[in-house]
């Protein structure tokens, strides 16, 4: 079924796809300030791609245009701020952590959900036991490879039995995709929470707006109690 003036607007909404995607595939050359002015609108473009050309289920978004590439050889995972022992773990010295497994549902704010997916990782509490957070401290702020991509959990949040780092997906270590190395796994929220490309956790005083957060979202995302619900 044709609109009215369907024709007329066609070659418009073509360009602007095209500019807008053109946007967001140059976005890796651009300064960080030029990222946090532009991603949004190359988080659009992405969505859009990924709701177009899902791949088992999954619908691929990233913000800035581009996903980080993941070396073992000089990678990190610093844990930081208000604590009393700071740590920089390499890829195999997280892996030393106790590992866990689970299957659980990934949703996404946007509608879409995969079901009984299989995680393996360590637990969000058994990495801040390493660092012996302050009693002052309320919050852990996780810093993504992608640029401006980080978000927040309270303690308490963190805490969840089920919230995880998770290195596996799958029974295979997790693809560029879907966050290599580590990305968060909560599934009690949706899928904005869960940040990819994960190389840094910050202990913080007090939970912080994210990315999403800052371009509307809400900061606790529970499934089913929060935006697009």
């Amino acid at each position: 079924m044709s609109a009215p003036g369907q024709g007329d607007v066609r070659p418009y909404g073509r360009r602007a796809f095209l500019l807008l995607l053109a946007g967001g595939m140059s976005s890796f050359w651009w300064a960080t300030k030029a990222s946090g002015i532009f991603s949004p609108v190359t988080s659009a473009v992405s969505q859009f791609l990924g709701n177009l050309f899902p791949v088992g289920g999954w619908r691929i978004y990233t913000i800035s245009g581009s996903m980080p590439e993941f070396d073992e050889r000089g990678w990190r995972l610093s844990i930081d701020g208000l604590v009393g022992r700071p740590h920089s773990l390499t890829y195999a010295e997280l892996k030393d952590l106790p590992r866990h497994e689970q299957v659980s549902t990934f949703h996404c704010v946007t509608g879409w959900s995969v079901s009984n997916v299989h995680w393996a990782g360590v637990r969000l509490t058994d990495v801040l036991d390493l660092v012996e957070p302050h009693a002052s401290a309320h919050a852990i702020r996780f810093v993504s490879l992608e640029v401006p991509y980080d978000d927040s959990l309270t303690l308490e949040q963190a805490a969840l039995p089920d919230a995880m780092l998770a290195y596996e997906m799958e029974g295979e270590p997790l693809s560029r995709e879907h966050g290599a190395p580590v990305r968060v796994v909560i599934p009690d929220m949706y899928g904005y929470k869960n940040v990819k490309w994960v190389e840094r956790i910050v202990v913080t005083d007090r939970a912080e707006d994210g990315y999403w957060e800052e371009n509307g979202y809400d900061r606790d995302a529970w499934v089913g109690n929060s935006n697009g619900t």
